[in-house]
């Protein structure tokens, strides 16, 4: 097992930094997930762990040693790419064994590695196979296995699903998880910008934003306490509904003015915002239809989702950054235009101050 630790890393080229002072500690055994937005430089943090990109500033260590200047050879890394990059002339075997092959491994240990690599990830009925006559969850498993049997103390993904089908997407972000289970002493990094396969995977979840850290966490911790309005409207889809109010009374619990309805938080505020702006965020699976008076908003029917098991009411809402989303169970319906009145439990509401911070976190 092997643990790493990155101390105030930088990456610049030229005047442009793209990696702004990153600290993490990942321990030995973790499943860690860097998710965020194309251009936050989630995979440039993934390919200086890697060796492939110089570290302009800051220390890597890794099982306890500085790696800045040691090449990726010499690391005990293992990288899964986005592309397959299988050799269409070899059969998987030989695909899986050629690392070990170069590395002038004996022939018995290279046949014991790749057959038990190829057991781990359901690939020995086709040892025998060309890439060619393989579908795209199985070539990507080759490139996993071909991982496997180096036996690295690090594997690190690289949005290895993105080239996949939906339905293919799905199996083998499967099997990349029983991999995992079937592998707990191995420390595993992957990147990704779809939050599905962060949420499912992930012991813990980086989320980068701009080439820095924004929050660091187990997926459920990250939903249900967002760190600021970032991490808030990235985790979940569809994503956290935002309205705009102003902190009426504040203390143990704060009262909240949104738009003519006076709504309290169970969450302490300072004095200091009393009377200030605050982002109210709800989430649209934890919202529903209200009757009376006894409701959080209203707003009005501009568009619906059927989609069987949900369906998403889109609703023009005054104080609303965007459109708000309900996420209500089965199929229901509604007219465009239509009145709504919408609730949620108190607790399942969460305040930002005027600089996007969470108050939990303040």
């Amino acid at each position: 097992m092997t643990a790493l630790d990155l101390q105030s890393i930088r990456k610049s080229y030229g005047s442009i930094e793209v990696i702004k002072g990153i600290d993490l500690k990942i321990e030995d055994g973790e499943f860690i997930v860097f998710v965020g937005p194309s251009g936050c430089g989630k995979s440039t943090l993934l390919r200086m762990i890697a060796g492939l990109e110089n570290i302009t500033a800051g220390d890597m260590h890794i099982g306890g040693a500085r790696v800045n200047d040691i090449p990726p050879s010499q690391r005990g890394i293992a990288m899964v790419f986005q592309s397959y990059a299988l050799y269409p002339h070899m059969t998987v075997y030989d695909n899986m064994a050629f690392g070990m092959k170069i590395a002038k491994a004996p022939k018995e240990e290279i046949d014991k590695r790749v057959k038990g690599a190829a057991e781990i990830l359901q690939l020995t009925p086709y040892l025998d196979r060309l890439p060619k006559a393989l579908s795209g969850g199985q070539r990507q498993r080759v490139a996993i296995g071909r991982a496997i049997v180096r036996n690295p103390k690090v594997f690190l993904f690289d949005e290895p699903l993105s080239n996949l089908d939906a339905a293919l997407r799905v199996a083998t972000r499967i099997e990349i998880a029983k991999l995992k289970s079937s592998m707990p002493e191995s420390t595993m990094i992957y990147v990704t910008h779809d939050q599905v396969e962060a949420m499912t995977l992930a012991d813990r979840i980086v989320v980068l934003s701009a080439g820095h850290i924004e929050q660091v966490g187990a997926p459920i911790e990250l939903y249900e306490r967002p760190a600021n309005l970032f991490v808030a409207r990235f985790i979940g889809s569809p994503a956290m509904n935002i309205l705009s109010g102003r902190i009426a009374q504040s203390g143990t619990q704060t009262r909240v003015v949104l738009g003519e309805r006076n709504v309290d938080v169970p969450l302490p505020s300072s004095e200091k915002l009393q009377g200030q702006t605050i982002s109210l965020g709800v989430r649209p699976e934890d919202l529903h239809l209200a009757d009376g008076e006894n409701y959080l908003f209203s707003g009005t029917v501009h568009f619906v989702e059927q989609l069987g098991e949900v369906t998403n009411v889109y609703l023009q809402v005054e104080g609303a950054e965007d459109t708000v989303v309900i996420k209500i169970g089965g199929v229901q319906n509604f007219d465009k235009g239509q009145t709504v009145r919408v609730s949620a439990a108190p607790d399942k509401l969460h305040l930002f101050n005027s600089e996007g911070r969470s108050l939990l976190y303040i």
